[in-house]
């Protein structure tokens, strides 16, 4: 198992962009009991797997830097790629990944730091199609995307995108966007997950979740990514972000930007950040993500109790979400996780963080194995 996170530390100084705090990459050969530090490239940054990590059918590795940044060619960005043919023992590259993003916009935004960022994102999964294609998502700017995010005025609303290679992830071709309408609630579309349903009646199916600011939104394909159906927001348990009588009291003399966060509409909503998901071998579905509430304010006064991180299951090829688990409850994270289905059948790893950015304390990572029963 491999498991990369952020670190307190900075980054090693660079030409091309990076987080501005470092990575560790950790490889386990035990089921988890313990960990080993993987330096991919010695005496440089790793590379960010934030934009995705597979192994291949073939055994093939290959992982994906998160930042793309404008290519050499008009409508073309460029990240980096590793890749391994032996388990990890030895890593080759970083190569250059090309990718093709028509009415490409590298600067609309900065991040939501304030900080400049001519970058868009890659995030999270990398799917081997049976074909043998590799399918991800960008979240990022085409010309004509100028909405403002409705809480960080500085950035942009991003749009999820989506791509196909022909070439073990060398060169991607753009395949569509998810909607042409990205200004949806307070972030627009990003840090999406694509995965593919393996079995039962929408075997085949493309799924994608997305961060919004606000709910969780689904959609799917039926073919292969080139449509998709209108995305839909998710309520998981009713842990409905909108649902602000159940905290406003307790943040009553909480100030955001001089104000009480009761009395600024947009700081008192919750929001569900950052979705996993994973396709098991049994068919089962299984997303994790973490609920913030409320969206910025949970820093501040992290003990409600549906402040935290869950995981749900679905039977029925993502139709439904009635399985839910929540994972911690009024700790201090960043809601921010991770998880793949083991050895074992239906047997999961899932990871998360405790503490935030800057988090006196300090910030660990946790794994957890979680067993699902028929």
């Amino acid at each position: 198992m491999i498991v990369q996170a952020q670190n307190a530390n900075k980054p090693i100084p660079q030409e091309r962009i990076y987080y501005p705090f470092g990575v560790d990459t950790v490889i386990s050969d035990d089921t988890g009991a313990t960990w080993t530090k993987k330096e991919m490239f010695p005496g440089k940054n790793d590379v960010n797997i934030e934009g995705g990590i597979v192994q291949l059918k073939d055994g093939t590795i290959i992982g994906l830097e998160t930042y793309v940044t404008p290519g050499a060619k008009p409508d073309t960005g460029e990240t980096l790629l590793f890749y391994s043919t032996d388990g990890l023992k030895t890593v080759k590259g970083p190569v250059t990944a090309i990718f093709e993003i028509p009415h490409s916009n590298f600067y609309a935004s900065s991040d939501d730091g304030g900080r400049p960022h001519v970058a868009m994102r890659l995030h999270r999964r990398i799917i081997e199609m049976p074909n043998g294609d590799l399918m991800t998502t960008i979240y990022g700017w085409q010309k004509g995307d100028k909405s403002p995010s409705d809480y960080e005025v500085h950035m942009i609303k991003t749009r999820v995108m989506v791509f196909r290679s022909s070439n073990k992830g060398r060169h991607w071709k753009y395949v569509s966007s998810i909607t042409t309408i990205p200004q949806t609630q307070t972030e627009g579309f990003g840090e999406p997950v694509l995965n593919r349903v393996n079995k039962g009646k929408h075997a085949g199916r493309l799924i994608c979740m997305m961060r919004t600011g606000r709910e969780l939104f689904q959609c799917y394909s039926d073919n292969q990514g080139k449509t998709w159906s209108q995305p839909l927001p998710l309520i998981f348990a009713d842990r409905d972000v909108y649902a602000i009588e159940k905290w406003k009291d307790m943040f009553k003399e909480v100030k955001r930007k001089g104000i009480f966060v009761p009395e600024n509409s947009i700081e008192i909503v919750g929001a569900v950040v950052d979705p996993d998901l994973c396709v098991l071998r049994s068919g089962l579905l299984v997303a994790t993500f973490g609920l913030r509430i409320p969206a910025k304010a949970c820093w501040q006064k992290f003990t409600h109790p549906w402040n935290g991180n869950y995981m749900a299951v679905s039977t029925d090829g993502g139709d439904s979400w009635g399985n839910v688990i929540q994972l911690t409850s009024a700790i201090p994270t960043t809601h921010y996780t991770a998880v793949e289905e083991m050895k074992e059948g239906n047997t999961l790893f899932i990871t998360y963080d405790w503490g935030f950015w800057g988090y006196k304390p300090g910030r660990y990572i946790y794994g957890r194995t979680v067993k699902i029963k028929s």
